[in-house]
């Protein structure tokens, strides 16, 4: 399903609501009782949570992160477009490919606040407005410790009661393809569009509050 658009009439309505976004609550978890190795250069992280607009909004706040690329991760390249996309028939999800600095955020610390406060991984093929499989709550792990290490975070997070519901996350494995230009950097590019305002401002507030010492200044 593709992301809703409101009526203008209903826009500035909304921004007077929202514009100044209150923050989503971070869900109090744990930090993972193990990580990823150290090493040496750039690492790359691949996570679906939903709309990739607010996933990369998200990321892009994190102290050590690089750069974050808005795209669609599983599927075949052949079909790793919006409109291809959208149509549930693909077998992609909505992701978003980190590069980041180890020696500044981990492995297991940019899975934290995805667990926390980037998505909800109770919510089973669907985020918040969004249904369907290709906005599934998924890890695509880019090497065995990683595997191994969100694997066995989603295990401990599951003891720990945190959620109302259980975790949906699923570990999987297959290519990432980076988006259309006009979905990159589009929290920054488009601060009052209606989605972003009403479901994506709010994320990243809920990051700033809850994680204030990872947090970009």
């Amino acid at each position: 399903m593709k992301r809703p658009l409101l009526p203008m009439a209903a826009l500035p309505l909304l921004l007077a609501a929202c514009g100044t976004a209150q923050a989503e609550r971070a869900v109090p978890i744990p930090a993972a009782a193990h990580d990823v190795p150290a090493a040496r250069g750039m690492q790359t992280a691949i996570l679906a949570g939903g709309c990739f607009w607010g996933m990369e909004a998200v990321f892009q706040q994190v102290k050590g992160v690089r750069d974050v690329v808005a795209g669609y991760a599983g599927g075949t390249p052949q079909t790793a477009n919006y409109e291809a996309v959208s149509s549930e028939a693909t077998r992609h999800a909505e992701a978003i490919r980190i590069s980041y600095d180890p020696r500044v955020v981990s492995y297991a610390t940019l899975l934290r606040v995805y667990f926390s406060i980037a998505h909800d991984p109770t919510q089973l093929n669907r985020q918040g407005p969004d249904s369907g499989t290709s906005y599934r709550s998924a890890i695509f792990p880019q090497n065995n410790a990683q595997r191994a290490v969100a694997a066995a975070y989603i295990k401990q997070l599951g003891g720990t009661h945190a959620y109302p519901r259980p975790i949906v996350t699923r570990i999987e494995s297959g290519g990432f393809y980076p988006a259309e230009a006009y979905h990159q950097d589009f929290f920054r590019k488009n601060p009052t569009h209606p989605y972003i305002v009403r479901w994506d401002k709010p994320k990243v507030a809920g990051f700033k509050a809850g994680f204030p010492q990872l947090a970009m200044r």
